[in-house]
């Protein structure tokens, strides 16, 4: 590929490039864990649950999600990060198929792809080691001096954050947004796709689903399927 036409490629992850809410299964691992104290599983998600259905915004709603982390070292959540991956990679439903394949498609082009998340390192981290993303931009959680969350984050990697997110990396590679392509399956990541020349909606929300049959966007469908074997075997 020359540079006068390089590109990035930009993904949400959750129910786009995975199956999951990464969040949620990672807070169910995290809480379920040998020695795991705290709130159970339904308390913690069923509290999350509710706020989001009383309308309360989203990036609040993510907001203290990482709230329930505060006093946890963050090392000790990279390193369970990693071990919630390697369980949730076997099973044979935890991928969204078509994505993987456009994922392949991109780096065989040369393609910068990046994963834009509201989730953070812990999750984020092994899936785009394994995936080969180039960039994996999330929820920042604040970490104290003595290495242990304070339970307020940097910025919620929600709507138009995501939306900021991608324009401020398309500019930091110098890249024409026209040629750049973004994947998402929500109605909150449509700012996301709008930032570029290429959007593609994955799965079948309503709002997504109308923008791309008036726009012409690109559209994938969300069935699920294991991590291919050529991937698994790497």
């Amino acid at each position: 590929m020359t540079d006068s036409i390089r590109r990035a490629a930009f993904f949400d992850v959750d129910e786009t490039v995975i199956s999951a809410k990464s969040m949620f299964d990672f807070l169910r691992h995290w809480l379920e864990r040998p020695g795991g104290e705290g709130p159970t599983y339904e308390e913690a998600a069923g509290r999350l649950h509710a706020m989001a259905a009383s309308g309360v915004h989203r990036s609040e709603v993510n907001r203290t999600y990482y709230r329930g982390f505060a006093g946890t070292s963050y090392e000790e959540l990279l390193a369970e990060g990693r071990r919630w991956y390697a369980a949730y990679r076997a099973r044979p439903d935890a991928y969204v198929s078509a994505t993987l394949e456009a994922i392949g498609r991109h780096r065989l082009a040369g393609d910068t792809t990046v994963f834009v998340s509201g989730s953070f390192r812990a999750c984020l981290e092994p899936l785009a080691e394994e995936l080969g993303a180039d960039l994996a931009i999330g929820t920042e959680p604040v970490v104290g001096p003595d290495g242990r969350l304070t339970g307020d984050v940097v910025r919620p990697m929600i709507g138009e954050a995501k939306a900021a997110a991608v324009r401020e990396t398309i500019a930091a590679l110098g890249l024409d947004p026209e040629e750049c392509c973004c994947y998402g399956d929500h109605a909150s990541d449509l700012d996301m796709l709008r930032q570029v020349g290429r959007p593609c909606v994955v799965g079948a929300d309503p709002v997504l689903a109308e923008h791309a049959r008036r726009h012409g966007w690109a559209h994938l469908p969300a069935e699920a399927g294991p991590l291919p074997a050529v991937l698994a075997a790497e």
